[in-house]
């Protein structure tokens, strides 16, 4: 192998950056109606990139069902709880939250995901730098009122509200307000704030 000379350092410092395809929602949809992802392979739709989602513990499952049951309880037959669903967020985005709460209307998603959501809530053990950092700034762009983060390892729940421009923010957009609760703390959800849910039942 020959020593690097000055040429090689300077052709180093101004060779452009490795160019990377960005994916709309259309085409991602598309690439799954096709079939090109494996079976059970677990990939979202996170500003134009295809993301791997991590595999999910047993504490991780069992939030996500004590978080769904805890909703239902909470708001009744009013709204729909879905969970690990797609959600059309916009043009780039199609997360899978673990919780979603959307407007309940049996025939509405026929033919397209939700686009329309008034709370998620995503389980944090592994990937709680992913769901702070990324998607919690995505669901704030896509004007999300709400956004949950159980934290499973440290037992709390953040509760992210009013979404606002933030070029600090990983997508330019973050929630102003974020307050931490620990049992036996309740959180009154912005769409019923007169039934209260745990932080307890949220934790597995």
């Amino acid at each position: 192998m020959r020593p690097a000379t000055l040429l090689d350092e300077m052709a180093s410092k101004t060779e452009p950056a490795p160019r990377t395809r960005r994916w709309t929602r259309v085409e991602y949809e598309r690439l799954i109606d096709l079939g090109l992802f494996k079976p059970g392979e677990h990939v979202e739709l996170l500003d134009g990139a295809l993301v791997v989602r991590e595999p999910q513990g047993s504490r991780h499952a069992a939030a996500i069902r004590k978080g769904v049951d805890a909703l239902r309880a909470a708001l009744g037959d009013g709204w729909q709880i879905d969970s690990q669903l797609p959600l059309a967020l916009d043009d780039a985005s199609e997360p899978e939250p673990d919780v979603c709460v959307v407007p309940r209307d049996p025939h509405a998603y026929r033919d397209s995901h939700p686009s329309r959501t008034v709370l998620v809530v995503e389980i944090a053990e592994t990937s709680y730098r992913t769901d702070r950092e990324c998607k919690v700034s995505l669901y704030a762009r896509g004007g999300i009122a709400e956004c949950w983060l159980v934290d499973v390892v440290n037992a709390v729940v953040e509760i992210h509200r009013q979404p606002e421009t933030s070029p600090a923010a990983r997508y330019g957009w973050r929630y102003r307000s974020v307050e931490t609760l620990r049992p036996p703390a309740a959180i009154c959800p912005l769409i019923a704030p007169d039934r209260p849910v745990r932080v307890a039942d949220l934790l597995p």
